[in-house]
């Protein structure tokens, strides 16, 4: 039986409200930074209701990065995508790799700390 994540990883399509979640912010935000972005070009239904792939959501990943993580303008961020995009893409996917195995090992040390207390 699948998770209710893995779920979420098999969906083709999410909501401009399912993807404010995923990075905690507004909504408003988002539809601000698919307006201010080229990058972001989600789909609509009929209704006009935004559908996002999960290459949308990379690409919002990379700007949320950007601008929250690193402290960026809207007009940085345009710059570095513009002129760098690949090796921005390539380090953003590295520094989440890092975090993905720092996540794993710090697992390891409370697996390791609980089993020590026992």
């Amino acid at each position: 039986m699948e998770s209710t994540q893995e779920k979420k990883n098999n969906k083709l399509f999410y909501t401009i409200g399912e993807v404010a979640e995923m990075f905690n912010v507004k909504v408003s935000l988002i539809r601000y930074w698919e307006n201010e972005f080229d990058i972001l070009k989600p789909q609509r239904n009929k209704k006009g209701n935004r559908l996002f792939t999960q290459r949308d959501i990379d690409n919002l990943r990379m700007i949320f990065i950007l601008v929250r993580e690193r402290g960026l303008t809207i007009a940085g961020v345009k710059k570095k995508l513009q002129d760098n995009r690949q090796d921005t893409i390539n380090n953003i996917e590295v520094v989440k790799r890092l975090e993905d195995v720092r996540s794993k090992l710090v697992g390891i040390v409370n697996l390791l700390k609980n089993k020590q207390n026992e």
